[in-house]
């Protein structure tokens, strides 16, 4: 598989999505929170409902700056004693020295815990049927988890979302390496590459070090994905999120798109519209990866009116053309409220 951001995917990639692929995860890394006040300072500092994720589901989230914007968006998943973060690597250091000044007297750790489980995907038509051989057992619906046990021997499979069926395998070395082999035959092995243009076409955003603090989480269809509780009451940024829900009108969305460009797009990367102030700014990149069928896959945080009654451009007002396609879900109706 393509090795580089950019580089276009070599001809067995149509035949790993109909067969199955693996790929492995060293873009994501872990933050491990453990302690009796886990749950309380998660609650307060967290978009989501700390109560909703339990050993049997996952659940999408954002922690956010006192302003209401993103800092980190993440999965977040309970394995044995502890609450698992999973987001971009580069943002795993500086989400723990800013979670880190809110301990105070908590009785609560917080660790880079990205080399403590090793973890991979498995994607394609056939993984579910793939995953269920050496396991017997999968998670049955989106967000679900399953443990093979209940020590830390246990490997914790992750069903995510998405139109193609996906699953994120975590656990310790020698588990991980006996289901591993066992998948060795009829997978192929693809790099991380091919994981984000996935998760891309699933419309699940990312933070990454050039778009922190860019985006309330409602422009990232948290709401509609689960990742924002309205009920739970008070954390970091609450304010200003519930003040854009119930006060405001929410001015921008994610979209998908697919854009022609010379050069390698990438988070943060402006975009521009006719219909907008020449001055401003019409929305920016979330997250790019090249397509299979030529361009490249975008998410694009932009100015709903431009969006759905105009055009949108990258880099500049004449710059190539975002074609927006759907999302495999709507802006009608959320998750959980």
């Amino acid at each position: 598989m393509n090795t580089e951001l950019g580089e276009p995917p070599e001809p067995g990639w149509r035949a790993a999505v109909n067969d199955g692929w693996r790929s492995e995860l060293s873009h994501h890394g872990l933050i491990a929170v453990r302690g009796p006040d886990a749950n309380p300072f998660l609650q307060g500092q967290l978009t989501c409902d700390i109560q909703e994720a339990t050993l049997a589901h996952s659940l999408l989230g954002a922690y956010c700056s006192p302003k209401g914007r993103a800092l980190a968006c993440f999965r977040l998943f309970r394995r044995g004693d502890a609450v698992y973060l999973e987001l971009p690597r580069d943002l795993v250091r500086p989400t723990l020295v800013r979670l880190n000044k809110y301990v105070l007297r908590a009785k609560v750790t917080l660790e880079d815990a990205s080399d403590r489980l090793q973890r991979f995907g498995i994607a394609g038509s056939h993984a579910a049927a793939l995953m269920m051989k050496p396991i017997g057992a999968i998670p049955e619906v989106a967000n679900g988890i399953l443990h093979t046990a209940e020590d830390e021997s246990a490997l914790t499979v992750i069903r995510l979302p998405g139109p193609m069926p996906r699953f994120e395998a975590y656990g310790p070395a020698s588990e991980m390496q006996t289901l591993w082999k066992a998948l060795d035959d009829p997978l192929r092995l693809t790099d991380s590459e091919s994981w984000r243009l996935l998760d891309i076409l699933a419309g699940i955003p990312a933070v990454y070090p050039e778009t922190v603090e860019a985006f309330v989480p409602q422009m990232l269809n948290l709401d509609l994905l689960g990742g924002i509780s309205f009920q739970k009451g008070c954390y970091t940024g609450q304010e200003i999120v519930a003040r854009t829900r119930y006060l405001g009108k929410l001015k921008r969305r994610m979209y998908l798109a697919r854009v022609d460009n010379p050069t390698t797009p990438g988070p943060g990367n402006p975009l521009f519209s006719p219909q907008a102030d020449a001055s401003q700014s019409a929305g920016q990149l979330v997250d790019a990866c090249r397509h299979p069928d030529g361009g490249y896959a975008v998410l694009a945080v932009a100015l709903i009116d431009c969006a759905e009654h105009g055009t949108l451009h990258l880099d500049k007002v004449n710059g190539p053309l975002l074609r927006l396609e759907p999302l495999p879900y709507g802006f009608e109706t959320t998750v959980s409220d």
